[in-house]
C-alpha cells in the first residue's frame, strides 16, 4: 500500500490523520470504490482540464459526471480535457487515472463539487490503481480548503 510522495508529504505536513484501503488493481474511481467496499457517493474523483491560463483540478463523487458546460460557466473560462501526457507532467508521481483530488499538493487548482461537501467520510485515489486514502470529512475540506465550490455534476446512474 503505497500513496504518491508528494500527496504523502503534503497530507503530513498538514497533520491530517489518513488511512489507506488496498484493493485490487482497477481502472477506473468508480471500480477501485467497488473493489474496497467504499460507496461511491464518498470517493471523490478527480479530472485534470485545461484552460487558456493553465490546468484545475475538478472533483466530484465517483457516482456522477462532470457537466463541461457548468464547470466552463462556473470557472468563466473554455475548458478541455487535460491529455495523458499533461496528466503526467502535472502528476509526475501518480498514474493515470489515480491522479488525487488534493491539487495543492502539485500546485494545481481545484474545484469540488458541492455535493462532496458534506460527506462525513471521503475516499480517493493516492496516486496508484490500488490504494485508497481515507479521511474524514473535516480533513477533506481542510485539505481542500483554498479550492473553490460549487455544482457542476450528475448522477452518472
Amino acid at each position: 500500500m503505497t500513496i504518491a510522495n508528494r500527496l504523502k508529504d503534503y497530507i503530513d505536513g498538514k497533520g491530517i490523520s489518513y488511512d489507506t484501503v488496498a484493493h485490487h488493481r482497477t481502472s477506473t474511481t468508480r471500480q477501485s470504490a467497488i473493489a474496497a467496499h467504499v460507496p461511491g457517493s464518498i470517493m471523490a474523483k478527480s479530472v485534470v482540464v485545461h484552460h487558456e491560463l493553465g490546468y484545475a483540478l475538478a472533483v466530484v463523487p465517483s457516482t456522477h459526471r462532470i457537466e463541461l458546460s457548468a464547470l466552463q460557466d462556473v470557472m468563466d473560462r473554455r475548458l478541455g480535457l487535460a491529455s495523458e501526457d499533461e496528466v503526467v507532467s502535472l502528476f509526475a508521481d501518480c498514474d493515470i487515472g489515480a491522479v488525487p483530488p488534493i491539487g495543492a499538493a502539485y500546485d494545481v487548482p481545484v474545484i469540488v463539487d458541492e455535493s462532496l461537501r458534506a460527506a462525513d467520510d471521503v475516499y480517493f485515489e493516492g496516486g496508484d490503481h490500488r490504494t485508497l486514502v481515507h479521511v474524514s470529512g473535516k480533513d477533506f475540506r481542510d485539505l481542500t480548503v483554498d479550492a473553490r465550490q460549487a455544482r457542476f455534476s450528475h448522477p452518472a446512474y
